[in-house]
């Protein structure tokens, strides 16, 4: 090996050992740091969220996540609270999905109930929606209770949309003329 060779092989294992160096360190700095924010859910020992249903007038607060565990009663009456309001039918809303709403009131800084306009949805009601439009998803995440259409009083849709892109967490589609977002907690795609 010629003695230029061995110098850059040489130069470019320094950059390397130097470049992890940097970074380690720079790990354990922001690992440390205590003024940087963390996203509720991840860090919050308590977790709640306030509703409106735009459709039955229902209100709930609900203080879903106490103490490193959810919290059963109260998930019960999320699932009612969210229930098909057409028919009646409730389903066993996804806590996770839950989380994704109380991190996106904490990344708006906005302290207002979300305004729901669907929750899970019955089979019948979601097959007649989509008959009668092209943004109602056949085999939609609201049939298994990971979806949820919501505004956020007071707060701009079109950047409430855009925390829960920036989340990466889920569906995330913005429908500007009806003023919702809808997130979900299947695969990340945006619309």
């Amino acid at each position: 090996m010629s003695h230029s060779k061995a110098r850059s092989q040489s130069t470019i294992l320094t950059n390397r050992r130097q470049f992890v160096t940097r970074a380690a360190a720079l790990c354990g700095f922001l690992g440390s740091a205590t003024s940087l924010p963390v996203l509720g859910a991840t860090s919050s020992p308590t977790r709640s969220l306030r509703f409106v249903h735009t459709h039955t007038g229902e209100t709930l607060t609900a203080p879903y996540f106490d103490g490193g565990v959810y919290s059963d009663s109260c998930l019960i009456k999320v699932n009612s609270l969210l229930r098909d309001f057409r028919t009646g039918e409730s389903h066993q809303i996804d806590p996770s999905l839950l989380d994704i709403l109380y991190d996106l009131q904490t990344l708006a800084n906005h302290d207002a109930p979300f305004e729901v306009i669907s929750g899970y949805r019955s089979p019948k009601t979601n097959a007649m929606l989509h008959t009668h439009s092209s943004g109602v998803a056949e085999h939609s995440q609201h049939l298994l209770g990971k979806a949820i259409d919501v505004r956020l009083s007071g707060y701009s849709t079109r950047v409430l949309s855009a925390h829960a892109r920036s989340l990466s967490r889920g569906g995330v589609g913005f429908y500007a003329s009806s003023d919702f977002v809808h997130v979900d907690t299947g695969n990340v795609r945006f619309w």
